[in-house]
Order: structure tokens, then C-alpha cells, then sequence
């Protein structure tokens, strides 16, 4: 498909998606909140797409944060509403798909960028990447899961800190807090993401999928984490990829995992 503020390609079983926006620090309106739920969910029902990585164009941000231009007049119920229909169309969505999501941060991730950052399966940045939650500066707080995934991710402490002062981390910052898993030099970034990626490749997708199903539960209100995990436990020994697995381990040679 052709998209006006995203790029979206695919190679050997990686895609990769790219928010093409770079006049506006590739900040998030509606149409690109849209065009990449659609890439999202084609590269999740493309069963040859094995990862997805995410990432930013240019040099200066991955996501600089929202259009505040599309929302500066809206009332509370056009508030709330725009809240809500983010987080199901994209944010939600993506922490929710079968397929992992890398989030390659490339410079700001601001507001609602670290708040889609947050909601890929982790995260990666350049050394020139800063990350915050300004929205208490506008008057307003993060709305599209900011205030679930932070603390999460860096503790309620932390978390409090860091949304209450409006405050960034810098890329080492945010791998001491946990925020993201690897930092290294800007020209780096995709090239480790695609390493990692490559490793990820090399496992059962299907068994991933219920893996990233499961561990998403224990953060999930009303629901038994333990419970999940014993359900996908006990359908993981009813797929292909489990034979598959079991298999190539006894006959000592490398597995051809299928997804099914």
C-alpha cells in the first residue's frame, strides 16, 4: 500500500516501518495514527513477516509527540474520545500483536512517540535519544497509555518523577531505568535492530506470539497471568512448531519452524 506519512517495507522476514514525517519531528496526527494501525496489521496478518521493526525518519526523533495543533480545541468529550480511539487503534493494538515489535528510537520520543514506543515489545535507542512525557507542561497528561506503561516499565517512583516534572531521560538514562534494552551510535541502531531481529527469527513464531500473549496478561487487570501462561502452555503442545521444536532437538539438527 501507498501511504502518505509512513514508509513501509519488508525484507527476508523483517519489515520495517518508518513514520516519514520529518518536517513536523514525525509527530503523530490522526492520518498517521490510521496509516500505521493498516501497516500494522498487514505486516501482522503476513504470516512470511516474522518482526517488525518501528522507527523514526531523519535524524532528530523517532516521534517528537503529537499534532497538538489537531486537538488545542477540543472539549472534554472530544477529549476522552480521542484518548480511546487512539489507544485501540494503535497502541493497544501494537502491544497486543502475534508478530514482535522493535521500537528503534532515533532522537525524541516525546509524549505520545514514547508512548507508541512503549507499546512495541521493547525498545532500542541511538546515543542522541531523549525520552520524556512533557504532556503536564500543556496542561493535559499523557492519554495514550503513558501513565500504564511508564511505570511498568521504570517503576511508580520513577514513573511519578519523571511525568510530574515534565522531565526527559537521555539514552543511558533510560537503559539504567529499563526503559530500553541496548543503546549504541545513531548509524548502529537499525543494524542492531536487524541482529536482533535475526536471532528472534530463528525461534517459533508461534510460540512467540503465545509468549508475547502471555506475558502481557500479568499486566492486564482481572486476569491470571498464571493461568494465560498455562493455557498457551498446553496449546503450544498441539502445533506444528512444537514437533517441529522437540524434534530437531533429539535429532540434534536446526529447527524449520513454520508458524502453525
Amino acid at each position: 500500500m501507498n501511504y502518505e506519512n509512513i514508509l513501509a517495507a519488508s525484507e527476508n522476514g523483517i519489515a520495517t516501518i518508518t513514520i516519514n514525517r520529518p518536517t513536523k519531528l514525525n509527530a503523530l496526527n490522526k492520518a498517521t495514527i490510521e496509516e500505521l494501525h493498516s501497516a500494522f496489521d498487514a505486516f501482522d496478518k503476513d504470516h512470511s513477516i516474522r518482526v517488525i521493526l518501528l522507527t523514526g525518519s531523519g535524524d532528530k526523533a523517532f516521534v517528537a509527540g503529537a499534532d497538538i495543533s489537531e486537538f488545542a480545541n477540543f472539549s472534554v468529550t472530544q477529549g476522552a474520545e480521542l484518548a480511546a480511539k487512539g489507544q485501540a487503534t494503535l497502541f493497544d493494538f501494537v502491544e497486543n500483536l502475534k508478530t514482535p515489535v522493535i521500537a528503534a528510537v532515533n532522537g525524541f520520543a516525546l509524549g505520545g512517540g514514547l508512548e507508541l514506543a512503549m507499546s512495541c515489545h521493547f525498545r532500542i535507542a541511538s546515543d542522541n535519544a531523549k525520552m520524556g512525557l512533557p504532556e503536564v507542561s500543556l496542561g493535559v497528561i499523557p492519554g495514550y497509555g503513558g501513565t500504564q506503561r511508564l511505570p511498568q516499565l521504570v517503576g511508580k517512583g520513577k514513573a511519578m518523577e519523571l511525568i510530574m516534572t515534565a522531565g526527559m531521560l537521555t539514552a543511558e538514562e533510560a537503559k539504567t531505568a529499563g526503559l530500553v534494552n541496548h543503546v549504541v551510535p545513531q548509524s548502529e541502531l537499525l543494524e542492531l535492530a536487524n541482529n536482533i531481529a535475526q536471532k528472534i527469527m530463528k525461534n517459533s513464531p508461534v510460540a512467540i506470539g503465545k509468549a508475547i500473549e502471555s506475558i502481557n496478561a500479568n499486566f492486564k487487570d482481572g486476569v491470571d497471568g498464571y493461568a494465560v501462561e498455562i493455557k498457551n502452555f498446553g496449546d503450544a503442545f498441539g502445533t506444528e512448531d512444537f514437533k517441529e521444536g522437540t524434534g530437531a532437538f533429539l535429532e540434534k539438527r536446526k529447527p524449520s519452524f513454520t508458524g502453525k
